[in-house]
């Protein structure tokens, strides 16, 4: 009987560690790759046929209804554990306005009253980028789409002529809005994929036209804030991060041309965002500016949000989780090897806490 109470006292003492932060005051502002976030409906000049009533994945309006009912589900988990709701959570692999509209009144997240910020992009697949925020907390300014484009002088691209004009690629989305008065720019990626093992070059042109676009924000807003976040098919220590957006682990070493790269430190320590080949990664990024990790004394800045160590949390729960199976211990995904399993995201969300 000693010997299991002495067990729970650890387990108490090790869970207390890990939430000590976990109810932070400031802001939450999270990133979640949504998987496949799909209507029932055709939408024009989109491949969204596997997602159609007929099509591959027999894409019903009850499943549609399942997902939706999931994807709230994880997000009203994170408010419950913040207790808070993000101010700020950038989402990627949604079909349109629509969905998000469908989502945001959700019951388990309707108190949010989030509003969305989304474009209409050029991806061949069919999916976008967009941002909800609180108005509660953050007041819109302004948003840009941001296309992608070859125009690098360090870049050498692998396509040729005729491949460039071709490719399509999701925009990135730029939000700017004022919370607590002060200036944030947002930025929502889903950098290229990874299929066949090939991207790498377009990839860094993603983070170098994000990091360009930045340098710009804070010439024009002096001491703006920029978060960047997004599906980055690639892990923090890859070149897209860590050359062309300049991130850094360690906050102490974040100069004013860097970024600092929270989710780097962790990558290293073994945390994951999703599994790849079998592999775990963090391609659930978030990034900040300098002005945002070195912020004034008594303006917002970044803080540690898991045992006074990380400055970023992976969120995954067990029911977020496969239990059983092949793949035991990765994101419970919505289909697996073709079939529909009801599970939520084949990513974990990822967050960041801003307090003044």
């Amino acid at each position: 009987m000693k010997k299991h109470l002495i067990l729970l006292c650890l387990a108490a003492l090790l869970l207390g560690s890990y939430r000590a932060d976990a109810k932070p005051r400031g802001y939450v502002i999270g990133f979640y790759n949504l998987e496949n976030l799909f209507d029932t409906v055709h939408d024009e000049g989109k491949n969204d046929y596997e997602f159609l009533p007929d099509g591959g994945n027999n894409w019903t309006e009850a499943k549609y209804r399942k997902k939706l009912s999931n994807m709230a589900k994880v997000i009203a988990a994170m408010k419950e554990d913040n207790g808070q709701w993000h101010t700020v959570l950038g989402v990627s692999e949604i079909e349109n306005r629509h969905v998000l509209e469908d989502l945001v009144v959700e019951p388990a997240i309707a108190a949010a009253n989030y509003q969305i910020v989304h474009y209409d992009g050029p991806d061949r697949r069919g999916v976008d980028v967009a941002l909800l925020y609180d108005p509660r907390k953050m007041t819109l300014v302004e948003s840009e789409s941001i296309p992608f484009d070859f125009n690098s002088q360090r870049i050498k691209f692998s396509l040729d002529e005729e491949q460039k004009a071709y490719f399509r690629t999701r925009d990135v989305l730029m939000v700017h809005g004022l919370i607590d008065g002060e200036h944030f720019a947002f930025y929502v990626c889903h950098l290229p994929s990874r299929i066949g093992g090939k991207g790498q070059d377009l990839r860094a042109r993603g983070g170098e036209i994000i990091y360009e676009h930045a340098r710009k924000m804070e010439e024009r807003y002096p001491g703006i804030k920029c978060v960047v976040m997004g599906d980055m098919n690639d892990n923090p220590t890859d070149e897209s991060m860590a050359l062309y957006l300049r991130g850094k682990a360690n906050i102490d070493e974040v100069a004013p041309e860097d970024f600092f790269s929270p989710f780097l430190s962790m990558y290293k320590a073994g945390y994951s965002s999703l599994y790849y080949h079998g592999e775990g990664n963090i391609y659930d990024c978030i990034l900040v500016n300098y002005n945002l990790a070195h912020a004034p004394s008594g303006s917002l800045q970044i803080r540690p949000i898991i045992q006074k160590k990380y400055y970023g949390r992976v969120f995954n729960k067990p029911f977020m989780t496969q239990q059983v199976g092949q793949y035991k211990g990765t994101p419970f995904r919505t289909f697996s090897n073709g079939a529909f399993i009801g599970g939520y995201s084949d990513h974990y969300p990822t967050y960041i806490v801003i307090s003044k």
